[in-house]
């Protein structure tokens, strides 16, 4: 029965690897032909965009022809043979009219041309694929029939209009212009783009379309992958079965194996090693001493130099102790405490994470009470609390949207003559586990913590006659409170 369990799991562990691996290299392919729409799409919308922004400057040019009616009106009639996409070119001197059948559109035109200050759409037919443009100036106007087709920069185009399955239009105001026809199959996946050209005079939305057919997707890859994991599985449950055999003739090798040492017996043994020598050495000295003042007469000289011998082996030992002492404690950060503005220190520690803040995409609003007092602290202990405790809020940070990625920093004097450095952020906030246990050392809620940071910052708060604590809980995100000594009493 267990055989047959073992094998199911495999089988169903077969079944996991190969539908998530090949799911990957279909995906993969999505993504591949997504992002390669994108850029076309992007390419497209910036050719165009230029097409447009040049047209205003065509229309720019003849507005700096102005004052010379006759100069503009001669340039404007040439235009057509410079560029294609220009059909037609009409002026209109100060006190003359457009011609009857475009004298409403072009007019209406050239009055909204006269209050925004740059050309103006007129008589737009996308359908035909023709558009006029109007540039109102004094004392001559300008309209031009523009030919959209003609726009296009087909030797540029970053795809083959012919073959390429997107489909690209120009779309307004209801109208539409098919510059690409592509190929859009009823189902499949769909990626869109739409944009609106980078000519106010000209707000053409371009709109690419893209869909991909089932018979697009990488198949023999991924029957490939379905093979080979097979065949790896199929190895791996053999390497498994030695593994468990070899396993079981260690566990029964084990039986009569006896603990080595562990950390604490090793240093145990090392203290007992540093101390037998000056230990040894006072004993000697001290009953040489012990010897000498019991003679008659008793030798006071020698039994002076015995004892000076112990007095310096004691110091040895006591020497070896103390060096021992300093590897399990911390610094007595007290001593060197000195007044520190915190708004300074804050502003540091902000300065030296900009670049990862940024990064992130994480904004910081740092509150400051009027009148702080300054706080005694040791700068560099300092500096570290608040740098573990932003990076702690940036991480929790990276867990929500963008809009809610913000770390505030509040500075306000409290009771006792103290003042208090608040950390908080919006993140998920902190399990009733991890509230109870953050300042454990060894225990993180992230899966690659080490679980040191907090510990470390709540000694070395504690060193400088300080506290760190986690604030109360919140309805979004976790809030950490520094207590430090005000440099001088509050008022």
């Amino acid at each position: 029965m267990n055989t047959r369990w073992r094998r199911l799991a495999w089988l169903g562990a077969w079944l996991l690897v190969a539908a998530v691996g090949a799911g990957w290299l279909g995906f993969a392919r999505l993504a591949q032909l997504q992002a390669a729409f994108e850029t076309d799409a992007r390419i497209v919308h910036r050719l165009l965009s230029q097409q447009m922004v040049q047209n205003d400057a065509v229309m720019a040019t003849l507005v700096l022809l102005q004052p010379s009616p006759d100069g503009s009106a001669a340039a404007a009639q040439r235009l057509p043979s410079v560029y294609p996409r220009i059909l037609s070119a009409l002026t209109q001197p100060e006190g003359s009219s457009w011609p009857a059948a475009l004298a409403t559109s072009l007019a209406s035109a050239q009055v909204a041309s006269r209050q925004l200050g740059r050309p103006q759409l007129a008589r737009t037919d996308l359908a035909a694929g023709r558009y006029w443009l109007v540039q109102a100036g004094d004392p001559v106007s300008y309209a031009l029939l523009l030919d959209l087709q003609a726009t296009v920069p087909w030797s540029e185009w970053p795809m083959d209009a012919k073959t390429s399955p997107v489909r690209v239009v120009l779309v307004h105001e209801g109208q539409s212009l098919v510059l690409q026809a592509g190929s859009i199959p009823a189902r499949g996946w769909r990626f869109d783009f739409r944009k609106t050209l980078a000519s106010p005079s000209q707000p053409f939305d371009v709109l690419a379309e893209r869909v991909v057919a089932w018979g697009e997707l990488p198949w023999l890859a991924m029957l490939s992958w379905v093979l080979a994991s097979a065949a790896t599985l199929a190895a791996a449950r053999l390497l498994w079965r030695q593994r468990e055999a070899r396993l079981r003739a260690e566990q029964l090798l084990r039986l009569g194996q006896v603990a080595r040492l562990n950390t604490l017996g090793e240093l145990a043994a090392g203290m007992a090693h540093e101390l037998n020598q000056p230990l040894t050495a006072l004993l000697a000295s001290t009953q040489a001493a012990q010897r000498l003042l019991g003679d008659t007469p008793p030798d006071l000289d020698t039994a002076r130099t015995a004892m000076g011998q112990s007095v310096q082996q004691a110091r040895r030992a006591a020497n070896v102790v103390g060096r021992l002492r300093r590897l399990v404690e911390r610094p007595d950060l007290a001593g060197h405490a000195q007044a520190v503005a915190l708004p300074a220190a804050v502003q540091e520690a902000l300065h030296l994470l900009a670049p990862e803040l940024a990064r992130r995409g994480v904004a910081s609003e740092v509150d400051v009470a009027p009148d702080l007092p300054l706080a005694l602290a040791e700068p560099i202990a300092l500096q570290q609390i608040i740098h573990n405790l932003l990076t702690n809020a940036m991480q929790a940070l990276e867990q929500v949207p963008a809009p809610q990625r913000v770390v505030q920093l509040g500075l306000r004097a409290a009771a006792g003559g103290r003042v208090l450095l608040s950390v908080r952020d919006h993140g998920p906030g902190l399990s009733g586990e991890a509230r109870a246990r953050l300042f454990e050392p060894f225990y993180s809620s992230r899966a690659d913590g080490l679980g040191l940071g907090l510990p470390l910052c709540e000694s070395l708060a504690e060193a400088m006659g300080g506290h760190l604590s986690l604030g109360p809980e919140l309805a979004d995100g976790a809030e950490f409170l520094l207590l430090l000594p005000a440099a001088q009493p509050l008022p």
